[in-house]
């Protein structure tokens, strides 16, 4: 395992890391215990970073963390994210008060003192303009309940003006072979203002893995389903915005990517991987083996200049215009 610097925090972190919404809910049918030994699969492989938020399963990956991270609270670190459990448009939910509160209960969930990584959720650009967000963060990080704070965006423009914000030590991004976009702006500043960057939806929520067909059925209560066309929230964060049957016959027309690589999945991540503005890149997983496959793409052989023009024109001619959504 490779370690890259997070950003302005201090931290090196594994540059293959993993998100945890899948374990705690919202992704179909899931096994605490089979969770439990993926991340225990995942420490062992010298991942040291896990991200998290408050509204997966209502706080359960963060207590699943907490379990599987007991004693080794200096050695791995965990980030997690804010204010999606309130009105993400009301200026209340960004108060002193609620966010001390957000903060205190995922410490207490996760049995830690202080949060390594502490994120806003996708908030509204008007909130982040509006910066009082920002004020508290820094009265927590003064408290030490913090050690330091970033922001899950949406957009290029929500991430631009973050990157304004000097406290700001990384951003969180949807960024894969479907979504192209930051590579234009965003990561050049960022990395000039090392500014870390978390490459989230990074398989377009298993798109990128090839193993889909158009009649795929998910279960009712994943997100795959239920957020299809952005019912619930962000499209964006389903299929990173693509419509399902598009994605499959857009995948499909990937899997070129996947020779001498093992298979589209490490193929896809390792894609993010060669990209060195990217901290790290956060796939999430249910199982054991889904673990295993993420963490293979650290091994894979690198992406040749012509493959990668091959892959930015793919984006430009074939994609760009199918994603729906702000981004």
């Amino acid at each position: 395992m490779k370690y890259r610097p997070l950003g302005k925090t201090g931290m090196e972190v594994s540059e293959l890391s993993f998100g945890t919404w899948a374990i705690g809910g919202s992704w179909g049918k899931t096994s605490d215990e089979e969770a439990l030994k993926g991340l225990e699969k995942a420490m062992d492989a010298g991942v040291n970073f896990f991200d998290t938020a408050d509204v997966y399963g209502g706080g359960h990956s963060e207590e699943l963390l907490a379990k599987a991270t007991k004693g080794k609270e200096d050695k791995i670190h965990v980030a997690t994210k804010f204010c999606r459990a309130g009105d993400i448009h009301d200026l209340n939910t960004y108060s002193e008060k609620a966010v001390t509160d957000y903060c205190e209960a995922s410490l207490k969930r996760l049995e830690r003192d202080s949060l390594d990584l502490f994120q806003i959720h996708c908030p509204p650009l008007e909130i982040l303009k509006e910066g009082s967000v920002f004020q508290v963060l820094d009265k927590l990080k003064q408290q030490g309940k913090i050690r330091n704070y970033g922001v899950s965006v949406e957009t290029v423009e929500e991430g631009l003006f973050c990157l304004e914000q000097p406290d700001v030590s990384t951003l969180q991004v949807i960024f894969n072979i479907f979504r192209q976009k930051p590579l234009e702006e965003l990561f050049p500043k960022a990395k000039e203002q090392g500014v870390g960057i978390l490459a989230r939806v990074p398989l377009a929520s298993g798109l990128l893995t090839g193993k889909f067909t158009t009649d795929h059925q998910f279960e009712s209560d994943d997100h795959r389903k239920f957020n299809r066309n952005g019912e619930a929230f962000n499209v964006g964060e389903t299929f990173g915005g693509i419509e399902f049957s598009k994605g499959v016959e857009l995948s499909n027309q990937l899997k070129w990517i996947a020779e001498g690589r093992g298979n589209m999945t490490k193929a896809a991540l390792k894609w993010i991987l060669e990209h060195d503005a990217i901290s790290s890149v956060i796939p999430g997983f249910k199982t054991v083996k889904q673990v295993e496959d993420n963490l293979g793409a650290v091994d894979v052989k690198d992406y040749s200049n012509d493959e990668m023009k091959k892959l930015a024109d793919f984006y430009q001619n074939e994609i760009h215009s199918h994603i729906r959504g702000p981004y």
